[in-house]
């Protein structure tokens, strides 16, 4: 039979005390549970907010949505679509560059972040957000009815000259994205932009169903926006103002290829966040939105509605905004839409 004292000496380990042994054991505990906290509180740890500056149901909404559910497969949290609207996308993009900077709410981003401080509507530019990752490029075109009388770019274009003012567009609000296509346009085809008068609208969507119904000539809008009324045989496309013909649509030209002018403008979505955000948070955002970027489901998704897909990233991303943000101000001096 074992001695009380042969028994402890078996339970200890051997060359030390009982009172080094305690506190080693609990040295172990201590740094188990630092490590386990850290584990815990690696980025993302939450669920993630994407605020969409725009209506339910609208092209952005959209690509916001399939870019939130991809998004949630690399990051192992839900990331919850959130539409903020009002103030001609002023107020969803307030919502994102006042937000905590710490990563857990993101927006998409869209190109009226470089045209509506030219307004006077805000003083947000781009440089007020965390450029993460663009996703989307959608070209303007030029839609008429499919019964117009017009055939061509060039027959829409010798109408207006001979009848200054008596064709109406629409598309979007005074001073929007495809205003300032039409407009733009014009101007670079020394035609006065006020030769087509505008017709505000809610967004593309009322604008080519006013046309089809009588109330507008012209609407200048993506093809994607138009896609439905373009497959219903309502509506149709004389030009995209983009340097390639669209890939769903090849069968319409480039503005440049009937009238030699390379004028290039369009919608465009880039995932950004608020000023300050933590560089971990940075750098795992835009690794997992490159991953679904380059997956199939994006890839076919876009291309299914007709959206135009486009990749950029860091300081490639800030020269993108940077430079469309001083195209636009340009412009829309140029035709009078700029303060």
């Amino acid at each position: 039979m074992k001695s009380r004292s042969s028994i402890e000496s078996t339970k200890r380990p051997q060359g030390k005390t009982r009172r080094g042994w305690l506190m080693a054991s609990a040295a172990a505990i201590v740094i188990g549970a630092v490590g386990m906290s850290g584990a815990a509180h690696a980025y993302p740890d939450r669920p993630l907010t994407l605020i969409v500056p725009w209506g339910a149901g609208g092209g952005t909404d959209a690509t916001a949505r399939i870019i939130a559910s991809l998004l949630e497969g690399e990051l192992g949290q839900p990331v919850n679509v959130v539409n903020r609207t009002g103030g001609s996308g002023v107020v969803g993009h307030a919502a994102i560059a006042d937000a905590e900077p710490d990563g857990y709410t993101i927006g998409l981003a869209t190109v009226e972040i470089n045209m509506m401080h030219w307004q006077g509507l805000t003083e947000l530019t781009w440089e007020d957000y965390t450029p993460l990752a663009l996703m989307n490029e959608d070209p303007a075109a030029v839609h008429v009815r499919a019964d117009s009388e017009w055939e061509s770019l060039e027959d829409m274009l010798d109408a207006i000259r001979a009848n200054p003012g008596q064709h109406r567009a629409s598309g979007t609000g005074q001073g929007g994205i495809w205003h300032l296509a039409i407009a733009g346009l014009l101007s670079e085809l020394d035609i006065d932009p006020g030769s087509v008068p505008w017709v505000p609208s809610q967004g593309a969507a009322p604008g080519l169903q006013d046309m089809v119904a009588g109330g507008v000539d012209i609407v200048p809008s993506s093809i994607p926006e138009a896609r439905s009324l373009l497959d219903a045989g309502r509506v149709k496309s004389l030009a995209v103002m983009s340097s390639e013909r669209n890939d769903a649509f090849p069968d319409v030209p480039t503005t440049e290829e009937i009238v030699g002018v390379a004028w290039n403008i369009g919608a465009w979505r880039a995932i950004v966040g608020p000023q300050g955000m933590p560089e971990e948070a940075v750098e795992t955002l835009t690794a997992a939105l490159e991953t679904v970027y380059n997956s199939d489901e994006y890839s076919e998704f876009m291309s299914g509605q007709g959206f135009g897909m486009r990749w950029a990233v860091g300081d490639d991303l800030v020269n993108f905004m940077s430079d469309s943000n001083d195209s636009l101000g340009d412009v829309m001096r140029e035709v009078g839409l700029a303060e």
